[in-house]
């Protein structure tokens, strides 16, 4: 690889690079073995693009692995950090570069001073502000939260910062004009803007200001990391880690509460309508009935369309009013993915905005996963879905949801190897999963012509044909029918329509599953 990243050989052959390739190239490669979040490598791009954004990165980083033959599930250069970024991992790296600092800790906040050029007087003076805040700022929050002054704000993405705040001075004669203004770096979005007013004359002066200021912006960041686990019925009283934690259980496909709300939610809408968060707990009360019904009795089509037409109108209907709540958003974009009636692109934006907001929570994990699935991704689903797991609790019901997700990423993705290798540390005899569910999983699993357990073919002989049928269009709906592929569909129902088919003819398989999967259901 040339120095400059302008072009590169490989058997012979140059393979040249575009300007945004070349930009994130240098920016990868020239910090080796250090992950490099999307915030940085959309900094190094910047320059090169009028409008980039994160999409943007994961564009180019495809685009880079293709021209350098590697692979995302076998990286030789650039290796994937599911949620945070890419790392460089290629042992030799262009020549001349100089080796750089291990990656820096996640940090909480970053203050950043920005005074006009020339103005050392002000410089001065606005360096004391910055760092008496931020040690006002540091006492308030406690152990284990870092604060830190920065000269600018262009060296943040290279901090893990997780909030900024920058605080503007300009000297106006007769009064000095000062503005504190707290973001989140990821998403960019101002969480509190104040003016402060300082007078220069006494230090004695200054302490009081920044006292009111520290106390602002501790109240601000302690209700903006509250706010992205709040809602959904949720209690506020919990310590943050906790309502974390609790969070990813409460989009749980598994979760049978929102089964036992149904009434309760139906009395607390006819009294608060407005209220969209009451309004997505009733969504994930109709979303509970259909996941947690009895796959062999099943609902019907038309129960199950009209359910589902429920859903999309009132998650629609709340969307301008989960705009400033992450949890909220996850739950819109989980709904609204499940419904599958062509807002994938909108569920999407959703769960990356909200993931951005909430990125240490496990509870965005399975929703990115399954959208990354639905286009086809399955590296990035199942690296979301084994994230996931690493963070779950042991034997929780968590643990459960994100491995069932996992199975059928595998089965979408033909890796049968991988998928043996997954149901071998586990079992869906789990007191999350229901009889029926675990019946199905059974099946799901078991490749074709390979026989079923005598315990488990004895359970679908007793549900008979009518029972298979609807099996069949059970998982269809809440497995299959999201994903773009037609063959990825396939993959995931081939085994269950071989085994069925075999026991009660292809008749249990509705025509409506052959024309989504591409299946000719055979005797």
């Amino acid at each position: 690889m040339d120095d400059t990243c302008l072009f590169a050989h490989r058997a012979g052959e140059q393979i040249r690079f575009t300007r945004s390739e070349r930009a994130l190239l240098l920016a990868l490669s020239r910090n080796p073995h250090r992950l490099m979040q999307r915030s940085q490598l959309l900094d190094a791009i910047a320059l090169t693009q009028t409008d980039a954004s994160d999409r943007n990165v994961d564009f180019l980083v495809n685009r880079l692995r293709t021209k350098l033959g590697d692979s995302a599930r076998s990286p030789r250069f650039i290796a994937t950090q599911y949620g945070e970024g890419y790392v460089w991992i290629a042992n030799g790296r262009p020549a001349a570069v100089p080796r750089h600092d291990p990656a820096p800790v996640s940090r909480l906040l970053a203050i950043v001073a920005v005074v006009p050029p020339q103005d050392g007087r002000l410089a001065e003076f606005a360096d004391a502000v910055t760092k008496e805040i931020r040690d006002r700022i540091a006492n308030r929050l406690g152990a284990g939260e870092t604060v830190i002054v920065m000269g600018r704000e262009e060296g943040v993405a290279a901090q893990g910062v997780r909030y900024v705040l920058k605080v503007s001075f300009k000297d106006n004669g007769a009064r000095l004009d000062c503005t504190a203004t707290l973001r989140e770096w990821q998403s960019r979005r101002i969480i509190r803007a104040f003016p402060l007013q300082f007078d220069r004359d006494t230090a004695a002066a200054l302490m009081p200001e920044v006292e009111r200021a520290s106390i602002d912006i501790v109240e601000a960041l302690q209700h903006n990391l509250g706010e992205a686990s709040a809602g959904l019925g949720g209690p506020v009283d919990q310590p943050l880690e906790i309502r974390m934690r609790r969070a990813s259980t409460l989009l749980s496909a598994s979760n049978p509460r929102w089964l036992e709300k149904g009434r309760q939610l139906r009395e607390a809408r006819a009294q608060n309508p407005a209220s969209a968060d009451i309004a997505l707990q009733w969504c994930l009360h109709l979303f509970a009935r259909l996941v947690l019904s009895n796959p062999f009795t099943g609902i019907g089509r038309d129960e199950r369309d009209e359910i589902e037409s429920e859903i999309e109108a009132v998650v629609l209907d709340c969307l301008p009013l989960v705009e400033t709540n992450p949890l909220l958003m996850l739950a819109a974009a989980k709904l609204l993915y499940f419904v599958d009636r062509g807002h994938l692109e909108l569920a999407e934006d959703l769960a990356e905005r909200a993931f951005a907001r909430m990125a240490d929570s496990p509870a965005a994990l399975p929703v990115l996963g399954q959208l990354r699935q639905a286009r086809g991704d399955f590296d990035a689903a199942l690296a979301f879905f084994d994230r996931g797991i690493e963070m779950a609790d042991p034997a929780s019901e968590f643990e459960l949801h994100m491995r069932v997700l996992k199975c059928i990423a595998l089965l979408a993705a033909d890796d049968r190897e991988r998928l043996k290798a997954a149901t071998a540390v586990f079992s869906f005899d789990s007191p999350h999963n229901t009889p029926d569910l675990i019946v199905l999983c059974a099946v799901l699993v078991t490749p074709p012509g390979q026989k079923l357990p005598q315990a488990i073919k004895k359970v679908l002989l007793a549900a008979g044909s009518e029972g298979a049928h609807h099996a069949i269009a059970y998982t269809y709906m809440t497995s299959a029918r999201h994903l773009v592929s037609v063959q990825a569909r396939a993959n995931i129902m081939r085994g269950m329509i071989a085994h069925f088919t075999e026991l009660f003819g292809k008749d249990v398989v509705a025509p409506f599953i052959r024309t989504g999967t591409g299946l000719i259901a055979a005797n």
